[in-house]
């Protein structure tokens, strides 16, 4: 059953990485409009925020949240295929209200999977799966724009838009066969209680709270070091696809660092008790901190980069601390987030990076205008911020707070992390 959720996860992240520049090289090509093309990209992505506490609440509600999953990747699929139809025929008010309607179920295609994989293995197992798991973003992250980019240039961007539609289509059988849930006792409230059951879950948890805020933060410095990428490379080695190569270096890198995770996990499952599974689990908190300074280290060496080698190496290091983080942050939100409102959890922190990931590529926009090494300074800075944060949100909250409706009040969380 792994294997098949894996395959379907895969296919279903791969065809979310290549929708995006897929549609913006098709809007390209056909209309010959940057304005149009950059507007569908916004659109299919800026809407994912109000996308994914939903969409978590109708999985949390169902017993069979494949069935959803599937029907998500139908509706997207469809949604791309009718943007691309309508290039050139359909008012561009149109293409882009279709695109924003489409990007509301982006997070399915992510933190829906991710959220079921506790259905899929059992808790022994949880640690090497949640590293494979995180590998399938790191691997998504660098074919989807790799395969776009390739097809594009043999067939054009139409055919690039159909075969992201393709991996979707190709993901269905994975995710119809998804396990089912036990039955929820009792019956789901309104969907705004359902909505804000979830928001307390995030915010009412320690260790929920700070791994998504510190995460949020990091997206944005990330969104900088991706927007100055290929001005970096431009300075560096002549030629603005280099910044390309080095974004490649770094997914490949977060792979390669996941992939020793994930066969140590193995390792230790088979010989840990459940007392030293428990204490490997509460370590990902820490690595939480250590990969975000990875990575603010790595965008601080690009900033300052004399030549492309060295880039290069800011690359590798960014990777390293990148691959671990996302394993990190899937390891916290599976251990401490209730199942009742398990699927908000992860498609609500979707959502949120997403919109982080927005805000850091406008803030990058006039610092790249002045130099690559302006964007990538304020990248380290944001990464150093988000380890800031992490610690403020360590910090004990006043007595007077109390627990949560959801997930275990402070004094639990604190008994928990002194292990």
């Amino acid at each position: 059953m792994l294997t098949r959720y894996m395959l379907g996860a895969l296919a279903s992240r791969t065809g979310d990485e290549m929708s995006g520049p897929a549609l913006l090289v098709a809007g390209l090509a056909v209309t010959g409009s940057p304005v149009l093309a950059s507007s569908l990209l916004a659109g299919l992505t800026v809407s994912a925020a109000a996308g994914g506490p939903l969409l978590g609440v109708v999985l949390d509600r169902t017993r069979r949240p494949g069935r959803v999953l599937g029907w998500c990747l139908v509706g997207y699929g469809a949604g791309l295929l009718v943007v691309l139809a309508g290039l050139g025929r359909l008012p561009d008010a149109a293409l882009i209200g279709v695109a924003v309607l489409t990007g509301l179920l982006g997070p399915s295609l992510n933190g829906g999977w991710t959220a079921q994989l506790p259905l899929v293995v059992g808790a022994g197992r949880l640690p090497r799966a949640n590293a494979l798991d995180a590998m399938s973003y790191n691997v998504a992250a660098l074919a989807g724009p790799a395969l776009v980019g390739v097809i594009a240039t043999v067939a054009g961007g139409e055919a690039a838009v159909v075969a992201g539609v393709v991996l979707l289509v190709a993901a269905l059988p994975a995710a119809r066969v998804l396990p089912a849930r036990e039955e929820r006792p009792g019956k789901p409230g309104a969907v705004r209680e359902e909505l804000a059951a979830g928001f307390r879950a995030i915010a009412g948890n320690r260790a929920l709270r700070r791994a998504t805020v510190t995460s949020m933060v990091s997206m944005a410095g990330t969104a900088m070091l991706i927007v100055a990428a290929p001005l970096l490379g431009l300075r560096l080695a002549g030629d603005a696809g280099y910044g390309a190569l080095l974004l490649a270096v770094t997914a490949g890198a977060a792979l390669a660092a996941n992939a020793v995770i994930a066969r140590a996990g193995a390792l230790r499952t088979g010989r840990q008790s459940s007392a030293g599974v428990a204490r490997a689990e509460l370590r990902w908190d820490s690595a939480m901190v250590v990969s975000t300074l990875l990575i603010g280290v790595g965008t601080l060496v690009a900033a300052v980069a004399g030549s492309f080698a060295v880039a290069v190496l800011a690359a590798v290091v960014v990777g390293v601390g990148e691959g671990p983080q996302l394993t990190a942050l899937f390891a916290v939100r599976h251990r401490e987030a209730p199942e009742r409102v398990r699927g908000q959890v992860f498609t609500t922190g979707a959502s949120l990076k997403i919109t982080s990931f927005a805000a850091g590529s406008a803030l990058a926009g006039p610092l790249v205008a002045l130099s690559p090494g302006a964007a990538l300074l304020a990248g380290a800075g944001v990464q150093l911020l988000a380890v800031a944060a992490y610690g403020l949100l360590s910090l004990p909250r006043p007595a007077l707070e109390g627990p949560t409706p959801y997930g275990p009040d402070e004094a639990a969380d604190e008994e928990a992390q002194s292990g």
